[in-house]
């Protein structure tokens, strides 16, 4: 707002001097009009150190769109992680009570039936990232089963934060790990989640989603499987899953795509394979990012708790 106010008086002020002298001039000569910080008055357009600002202000729409619509069928998933106690109604609403309360959409996604596709934006992102960690958590799925959460090196698979972080279920989270066949995948479709599950990174640690131990990772596979499931393929898995980890940590992504800009890749160009992989979206990655580019702070949509 402070840049908008700034620009304005700008315009404002130099309106008034040009009109002042406008009447005294030849009709013939060539009236030069500055530039102010960058900003062009005769044109309107951002040049120079102006443009640089307020791209790190304003999130470009390549990297953070308006909304994002998840291909897939939702029904009423919420309705049954509710009716199977993944999801206790009361103490999720009592937790979005102190976040100023849930939408009517949120609401039908968590309550309602014949639900379509996803509508996610900047402002629901974390009530969907919720609403996928708990999918992602009670579907039964052979990666919770086999994967690396179930390695006993770790002491067993409720120790993590995306199985013990979980404390908007009815009674044990654990009792609840795996259990449901809410979304059935068959085998192709498991081969898929597994293969691009393995691709996908996340950067509040080192692991993919193939090892869903954050609520991220949990919320990504719980996507992947709904992806899948609804005969999504592969390359448009990876495009709708870069958009969502943006959604989920912003300032990663756009100064991922400062970096990419430098190279003289510009956003709509990159491969989102490439950016979902470890080189870029892992923690140690995006760590070696930092190291070549001026971070971009932008509010996430929330750690990794509920």
């Amino acid at each position: 707002m402070s840049v908008s106010v700034l620009i304005s008086g700008i315009i404002i002020v130099s309106a008034v001097i040009y009109s002042q002298k406008v009447d005294s001039l030849p009709i013939a000569e060539k009236i030069e009009v500055p530039s102010v910080a960058g900003f062009h008055l005769a044109t309107g357009e951002l040049g120079g150190k102006a443009k640089a600002f307020l791209t790190e202000i304003i999130p470009p729409a390549e990297v953070l769109p308006a909304e994002i619509i998840l291909p897939v069928s939702w029904g009423d998933l919420g309705k049954e992680m509710v009716d199977s106690g993944v999801i206790d109604a009361n103490e999720f609403e009592a937790l979005y009570a102190g976040r100023g309360g849930l939408n009517s959409e949120e609401k039908k996604l968590l309550f309602g039936a014949n639900n379509k596709e996803i509508r996610m934006t900047q402002e629901n992102a974390g009530t969907i990232l919720n609403l996928l960690w708990a999918f992602g958590l009670g579907n039964k799925n052979e990666i919770l089963e086999r994967g690396p959460m179930m390695d006993p090196a770790y002491g067993g698979a409720g120790n993590f934060a995306s199985t013990g972080g979980w404390t908007l279920a009815k009674g044990k989270t654990m009792d609840h790990y795996s259990l449901h066949r809410f979304v059935a995948l068959i085998p192709e479709q498991q081969v898929l989640v597994e293969k691009v599950a393995k691709n996908i990174y996340r950067p509040c640690c080192g692991n993919s989603t193939y090892f869903p131990d954050c609520n991220h990772g949990m919320a990504m596979l719980g996507l992947l499987e709904l992806l899948a499931s609804n005969g999504v393929l592969e390359s448009e898995m990876y495009k709708i899953a870069l958009q969502v980890n943006s959604y989920w940590f912003p300032d990663t992504y756009l100064t991922i795509a400062k970096y990419m800009e430098s190279k003289g890749v510009s956003w709509d160009k990159v491969n989102p394979e490439e950016m979902l992989s470890a080189t870029f979206s892992s923690g140690q990655g995006y760590r070696k990012i930092l190291e070549q580019v001026t971070p971009v702070e932008q509010k996430s949509a929330g750690g990794c708790g509920v």
